[in-house]
């Protein structure tokens, strides 16, 4: 078999190989380290991982790619597994007033928070939030994201604003090098003519927004904001349920601020993953390593948002749960594209090893897609997705932090980015 690209001489080579699962407890740790490690790609599959040299049955000609891997990390494709990729404007006129210790619902009432995004999702075009989600899109590439989540959730009464932010992601999946998973949010907030009968609301997403999302295929999972002031966990199983019958995965944001049962819900009803987690409750992080549901964890927004609080990582993991961390990159409580922060983050604040963050952002954050058999590891037969680092080792990614560490990046077989020397 020919190979198309070769990468020898790799210091560290982290394949993250074995089973295309979740991985839970010990296994977080276990991230088929190679030293000295070569791999070769034919096109966009893997051909070949192992150390030292090419088995004599691999052939290569003048137009094979040779890199030299030599005091390089190489790991799979990044997966951020949870963003609002797709949005208009931007909120940075707030900051003044968050700094004044302005409460959030004031700024809100005041035209600000979500209200000001969905008002700026709206009024732009299909080409304006092509171009912005493009822009975030590129960031994310450069930092070693290869597969992206990307959720609507800024139409929110305006379903026309809905369909216009998931048909953006489609085109951008089209177009762009990352490959973006799209999911439906139109449970997002509750609007303002709605809100002494929220009730009236969540039958419009089940009877007229979830059937036209599936009807153009537009969206593989479907998320719902549970949480106090938002959905209610009966509301949130009555939209999830009824997704479920489109055929579409479910997803949860959970228990952010309050502990409302979020958690247990995502086990009862069997979603891939269940999201923030901030307040859930013991019981909840027990049922759902009972039933797999991946924690789907983000720092960042904690760290933005200043609360102090953030989810019980290391108690997850020790009860068994699955866990994945992501960036929520959104204009409001996490404006950023920067995974690689995310990842210090994990280490900094949630004191996750180096390796179960490597696994947090690669296998676990391509199996909270249903993506595991396709990509998260470096194995034969897989989709072609790696980061090349320019860093001697796993630790010094997230010890030396805020800054971006990739060399270059290979999607499907093809080098997609490379560092500006």
């Amino acid at each position: 078999m020919k190979a198309t690209l070769i990468i020898k001489n790799i210091d560290n080579l982290i394949t993250l190989k074995g089973e295309n699962k979740a991985r839970v407890k010990e296994e977080l740790k276990d991230i088929g380290l190679i030293k000295n490690g070569i791999i070769a790609l034919n096109k966009d599959k893997i051909l070949y991982v192992g150390e030292g040299e090419l088995p004599s049955d691999i052939t290569l000609d003048e137009s094979t790619i040779i890199l030299d891997g030599t005091g390089k990390t190489v790991t799979p494709g990044l997966v951020d597994s949870h963003t609002h990729l797709v949005h208009g404007g931007s909120r940075e006129n707030e900051l003044a007033m968050k700094l004044k210790g302005i409460p959030y619902l004031d700024i809100l009432a005041a035209g600000g928070g979500i209200h000001s995004t969905v008002k700026a999702t709206k009024n732009a075009s299909f080409e304006e939030l092509y171009n912005q989600a493009k822009k975030s899109l590129n960031t994310m590439l450069s930092f070693g994201v290869t597969t992206v989540e990307a959720k609507s959730g800024y139409g929110i009464d305006d379903f026309e604003t809905e369909i216009k932010q998931l048909e953006v992601a489609k085109h951008l999946n089209e177009d762009h090098p990352v490959d973006i998973i799209s999911t439906f949010m139109g449970a997002h907030a509750i609007p303002n003519a709605y809100k002494d009968n929220s009730d009236e609301f969540v039958d419009i997403i089940i009877n007229d927004m979830i059937p036209k999302v599936a009807q153009k295929k537009l969206a593989k999972f479907c998320d719902v904001f549970c949480e106090e002031g938002v959905f209610t966990i009966e509301q949130s199983k009555k939209i999830l349920l009824a997704a479920r019958e489109y055929g579409m995965g479910l997803k949860l944001h959970a228990d952010e601020i309050k502990p409302l049962g979020g958690a247990e819900l995502a086990a009862e009803i069997g979603c891939i993953s269940a999201d923030h987690l901030i307040a859930a409750s013991d019981n909840g992080i027990k049922e759902m390593a009972k039933n797999g549901v991946i924690a789907n964890l983000l720092p960042g927004t904690s760290f933005n948002l200043q609360t102090g609080n953030f989810a019980k990582a290391r108690k997850m993991i020790e009860e068994g749960v699955p866990v994945s961390l992501s960036t929520d990159y959104n204009p409001g409580s996490c404006p950023t594209e920067n995974i690689q922060l995310i990842m210090s983050f994990g280490a900094l604040i949630m004191k996750l090893t180096p390796e179960e963050i490597i696994t947090s952002v690669t296998i676990n954050g391509a199996a909270s897609l249903g993506l595991e058999e396709k990509i998260g590891s470096l194995e034969s037969g897989k989709q072609g997705d790696l980061v090349i680092f320019d860093s001697p080792n796993l630790e010094y990614i997230l010890y030396h932090f805020g800054i971006n560490h990739v060399d270059k990046v290979v999607k499907k077989g093809e080098i997609v980015y490379t560092k500006e020397k």
